[in-house]
């Protein structure tokens, strides 16, 4: 703890020679850091008119539980900000533009980059990034672009997504695969795995919690799309 308050020290010390902006990613992560909030706030509070603050995290209850619960340290010190995904043309326009600074030519490449990613920011960015590598200097996306591009971006994501879904109760991994697959857990896609509405309705809601989850057009998908992916190749149903 020592050392997290030198860190912040040095944090504030430079915001009184110039304005700063800090963001903290994965922030829900502090919870599990007793007294790390408090800390926090004792630290940052004090310099809100040099420091500008963000707070970034993927566990949407968690986020809301550390700014919108009294008890917290950090009560009411953030305006809640819930980000949507990008639009298929800006990722299009993006890739396009990535690309031809670069003296490449993506063709069509960003739309099948959006399609896949459904424009989850993080991903959008990982998978052009590979698809960006595919393609030499001087050179144009063809049709074994997109091909290389997924070998990539499944082989590097494999190893993390296979320990993250053996992290999961064993219910949360039924809900996440028929998810994954199209079906809804309180249908028949459920029978399979013998889950029933109550087992299916708390895993929902553990994984809508932790963000694995969200609604979209009134649909339960899972929001990550390379795990979805590698659900659907790894556990078919």
């Amino acid at each position: 703890m020592l050392t997290v308050h030198a860190q912040l020290e040095v944090v504030t010390g430079l915001t009184r020679q110039t304005p700063a902006l800090l963001v903290l990613d994965e922030f829900a992560g502090i919870s599990r850091v007793d007294g790390a909030a408090g800390v926090l706030r004792t630290h940052l509070q004090p310099q809100y008119q040099a420091l500008g603050l963000v707070f970034a995290g993927s566990e949407p209850s968690m986020m809301r539980s550390i700014f919108a619960e009294q008890h917290q340290p950090l009560y009411a010190q953030a305006d809640l900000v819930e980000l949507g995904v990008l639009a298929p043309a800006d990722v299009a326009e993006v890739v396009a533009d990535g690309f031809q600074a670069t003296n490449r030519r993506a063709n069509d490449l960003g739309f099948h980059i959006a399609a896949f990613t459904g424009g989850h920011p993080q991903r959008s960015m990982q998978v052009a990034d590979a698809a960006w590598r595919s393609v030499p200097r001087g050179g144009v996306a063809d049709d074994t672009t997109w091909a290389a591009t997924l070998e990539d971006v499944r082989a590097a994501s494999a190893n993390g997504l296979e320990r993250l879904f053996s992290s999961l109760a064993p219910r949360e991994r039924d809900v996440l695969r028929i998810i994954a697959g199209g079906g809804s857990p309180f249908g028949a896609a459920a029978e399979p795995f013998g889950l029933s509405p109550g087992a299916a309705q708390h895993a929902r809601g553990a994984l809508l919690d932790a963000g694995h989850l969200h609604v979209v057009g009134g649909r339960l998908a899972v929001v990550d799309p390379v795990f979805a992916d590698w659900i659907r190749l790894r556990l078919p149903i």
